[in-house]
C-alpha cells in the first residue's frame, strides 16, 4: 500500500498572520461533489496547527446532497461509522476576505484520508489527478479559464421563490427586455461592481472582461487562462463567493442557477482548454484548426464522453431547463470553428491563442469536476485517436448529432454506464457520484411543486 506522506505547512500560515495581525477567523473552504462550498471557521491560534495536521471532517460531508442531507446509499456513511478525514490547506489560497465585519480570511481545502492519501470523492483531488495523469502520460500541461454567468435579482422576491430583475442601484430602472451587451445594464450596477472588482483585487483573483449577457439582470465576468488548471479552478470558485458577498453589500441575490426564469436564457459556465509542452508552448496553436492532429484528437474525444459526462455538466434539475434549440445552449456533441451554436467551439483569435470553447456547462456545475471531465475526454481522444468529424458551419441546432442526455434521468443512466469516465475518474467515484444524484433525484421529485397542483388539481 502507497505511504503518504502530508506536508507539514504551519510556516506558511503563520507567515500570513505576522503580515495580517488583525486577523480573527478563517475560514476554511472545501468544495463539496454537488459544487456547495462548506467548511468551518476557525480562531486564530487554530490554523498554524490546521496547516501542519489538518482539521478533521467526517466522511458523511463527501456525500451529501444539494440540501445538506445526507445520502447513506452510497455507502460512506453510516457503513464507514462516519469516521474522519482530513481538510488539507491548499498552498497559496490564504487569502483576505474583505467583505465581513470581523478581519478574516479563507483558505480552500481538499479532502484527505488519515493516512494522506487524497480521497476519491474530493472533486479537487479527482482534477488533481487528471493533471497529473497527462504530465505522466502524455507530457503535457492542460492550461485553462473559466467564464460564469450569473444573475443579479431583487432580493427579496428571489427569496420568496418569485424572483424579478433587480432595480438599478443608480436610478429607478429595473431591466426588462433582451439587451446583450448593454452598457447601460453595467453602469446601473455599477456599484456592485466597483466593489466586485476590489473584492477581487484584494483575493488576487484575475477577474477581467465583464459583459451584460444576454437576459435582464444577466452578468459574465472572464478569468484570466491559467497554466494550472487546479488554480483555475480554485479561482472560480472563490469568485462565486466573491460575486454572492457583493450582491449581499447592495441589497442583492446572485445566483448561478442554470435556468432561473423560464422565459429568459439560462446561464452557463464556458471552460477554455488547451495543452502546452515543456516549454509553454501552445500544442493546439493552429492558423487552421483542421490541420492540428493534436488539437482534432482532442475534440474527438471530448464528443467521444460528453454523452456519459452530462451528468457532471448539468448536475441538477434546473439544469436541463437551460437546453433549447437557439438558445445558446448546446443540444448536441457537435463542433465547429467561431460557431456559438456547437458543443465544442474553436474561437477566432490569433494562430498562437487556439484552443476549444467547452459550452455544455452550467454555471451551477462544480469546475472542478468539469474540468476533469473535459481532461478526461481530451486524454480518450489523444491516446485513441478520435476523429472528431468534420465541423458544423452555419446553425448546428439544425444538424444531426451525436445524442446526449436532455434530461436528469438519462444523464445519470448515462453516467451509470460510463465507460470512458470510469477508466479516468475510477469505478468508486462513478458509482458514488451516480449514486448520489441518484438519490438526490428521487427526493426531489417526491415533493409536489406549486405546478403540480396548477395542471392536475382540478383537471385529473
Amino acid at each position: 500500500m502507497t505511504k503518504y506522506v502530508t506536508p507539514r505547512m504551519g510556516t506558511e500560515a503563520q507567515t500570513f498572520l505576522d503580515a495580517n495581525p488583525d486577523i480573527e477567523s478563517i475560514h476554511v473552504v472545501w468544495t463539496d461533489l454537488c459544487g456547495v462550498q462548506r467548511g468551518k471557521v476557525l480562531r486564530r491560534d487554530e490554523v498554524v496547527p490546521a496547516w501542519n495536521d489538518g482539521r478533521f471532517l467526517p466522511i458523511s460531508a463527501l456525500v451529501l446532497d444539494v440540501t445538506g442531507q445526507d445520502v447513506p446509499e452510497t455507502g460512506l456513511v453510516f457503513d464507514e461509522g462516519d469516521r474522519d478525514v482530513l481538510l488539507w490547506p491548499v498552498s497559496g489560497t490564504l487569502k483576505r476576505i474583505p467583505w465581513l465585519e470581523v478581519p478574516s480570511a479563507q483558505y480552500i481545502a481538499h479532502v484527505h484520508d488519515l493516512n494522506g492519501e487524497p480521497h476519491y470523492a474530493d472533486p479537487r483531488n479527482a482534477l488533481d489527478m487528471l493533471v497529473k495523469r497527462f504530465a505522466k502520460d502524455l507530457n503535457m500541461t492542460p492550461v485553462g479559464a473559466v467564464e460564469l454567468e450569473f444573475f443579479l435579482m431583487d432580493r427579496k422576491s428571489a427569496l420568496a421563490g418569485k424572483p424579478l430583475a433587480p432595480q438599478s442601484l443608480i436610478n429607478e430602472a429595473r431591466p426588462q427586455h433582451y439587451q446583450a451587451y448593454y452598457l447601460q445594464d453595467t453602469d446601473d450596477f455599477g456599484p456592485f461592481f466597483k466593489d466586485l472588482y476590489a473584492f477581487c483585487d484584494v483575493q488576487g483573483l484575475p477577474a477581467k472582461t465583464l459583459i451584460s449577457e444576454y437576459a435582464p439582470g444577466q452578468m459574465e465576468i472572464v478569468l484570466r487562462h491559467r497554466s494550472d488548471v487546479l488554480k483555475a479552478c480554485d479561482e472560480a470558485i472563490m469568485l462565486k463567493r466573491v460575486i454572492k458577498a457583493a450582491a449581499e453589500k447592495h441589497g442583492l441575490c446572485a445566483t448561478f442557477m442554470a435556468k432561473p426564469y423560464s422565459q429568459w436564457t439560462g446561464s452557463g459556465m464556458h471552460v477554455h482548454v488547451s495543452l502546452a509542452d515543456g516549454e509553454g508552448k501552445n500544442l493546439f496553436a493552429a492558423a487552421d484548426p483542421t490541420e492540428n492532429p493534436l488539437l482534432l484528437n482532442a475534440i474527438g474525444g471530448l464528443k467521444a464522453a460528453m454523452a456519459e459526462s452530462m451528468l457532471i455538466f448539468a448536475p441538477n434539475a434546473n439544469s436541463y431547463r437551460r437546453f433549447r434549440r437557439n438558445s445558446y445552449a448546446p443540444v448536441a456533441a457537435n463542433w465547429g470553428i467561431n460557431n456559438r451554436t456547437v458543443s465544442l467551439r474553436i474561437p477566432a483569435g490569433a494562430a498562437h491563442t487556439c484552443h476549444i470553447e467547452h459550452r455544455p456547462s452550467g454555471a451551477d456545475a462544480n469546475p472542478y469536476l468539469v474540468m476533469a471531465a473535459i481532461m478526461a475526454g481530451m486524454h480518450y481522444g489523444i491516446s485513441e485517436k478520435e476523429d472528431p468529424g468534420t465541423p458544423v458551419t452555419g446553425n448546428g441546432y439544425e444538424r444531426r448529432a451525436k445524442y446526449i442526455p436532455g434530461n436528469w434521468f438519462d444523464a445519470i443512466d448515462a453516467f451509470w454506464r460510463a465507460s470512458i469516465l470510469k477508466e479516468y475518474f475510477g469505478k468508486q467515484f462513478v458509482d458514488t457520484y451516480c449514486t448520489l444524484k441518484e438519490v438526490e433525484a428521487d427526493r426531489f421529485y417526491a415533493e409536489p411543486t406549486a405546478r403540480d397542483f396548477e395542471w392536475y388539481l382540478r383537471a385529473v
